[in-house]
């Protein structure tokens, strides 16, 4: 067992946040002193571990309280999306460590920013954040992908890629009509039949972000024409509100 003060220091947070964290449910300690001393088990110092890669990830205190929380956390799925989402802040880092050398040894300014750009691992971040609940959904794209090979893998992306071509060949349809509404009916069982079950609520959650997220809407574009991201996203709001 170790004392608030013994962890504070091994652990490098302030006496305070240990305070904190216990007030809010987050960490508590495994019992307390005859002095009335937090003690601390190795249960809990595991605990603080993870609140602590998570803290490192930008997460809240309020999503790191109801990922751990939750009765469906696997903390190995946990760290190997952390490990994930670390290597890619890493590999930003030394882009950005690169340029500034570059910038040094040259001494002039470079038309170069994309080492800044933090879209990719704003996204996967954001991703994470709603896989780790221990969703249902997520559970099954699992299940799913373990059994893929490489090549089934190149087929289900295949498969959707197509679904999003057709649709490109349909935005002369109003995307009310019968035939763009089959072939919505269409996306989703493909989504259904190689990823996990596509609800309407989701459906609808993925035509938001065919639209918002840039890559997905480059990716939608390439495959079915200029403006077909908008159409598909357009021909989902209206299909799942009947």
């Amino acid at each position: 067992m170790m004392t608030v003060h013994e962890v504070s220091r091994l652990a490098g947070v302030s006496i305070r946040t240990l305070q904190y964290y216990d007030k809010i449910g987050l960490l508590r300690p495994d019992s307390y002193s005859d002095s009335g001393y937090r003690l601390y088990d190795n249960s809990a110092l595991e605990r603080l571990q993870q609140i602590l890669l998570f803290r490192e990830l930008e997460f809240s205190l309020t999503e790191i309280n109801d990922i751990i929380n939750d009765p469906g956390f696997d903390k190995e799925k946990a760290l190997d999306r952390q490990i994930e989402l670390l290597t890619l802040k890493k590999q930003r880092l030394e882009s950005i460590i690169e340029l500034a050398r570059s910038i040094k040894d040259k001494g002039a300014f470079q038309m170069n920013f994309e080492p800044f750009d933090k879209k990719k691992i704003d996204e996967y971040s954001r991703r994470a954040k709603e896989q780790w609940g221990g969703t249902r959904e997520y559970a099954e794209y699992e299940e799913k992908s373990r059994a893929r090979s490489k090549n089934d893998e190149y087929s289900s992306a295949s498969e959707l890629m197509s679904v999003f071509g057709e649709f490109g060949k349909l935005r002369a349809n109003s995307p009310d009509s019968n035939e763009v509404k089959a072939q919505v009916k269409k996306l989703q069982d493909c989504i259904t039949n190689n990823y996990y079950t596509c609800t309407n609520e989701i459906l609808a959650s993925l035509g938001q972000m065919y639209t918002e997220n840039d890559e997905f809407k480059q990716n939608i574009d390439s495959a079915g024409g200029e403006g077909t991201a908008e159409f598909v996203s357009e021909a989902i709001k209206g299909y799942t509100k009947e």
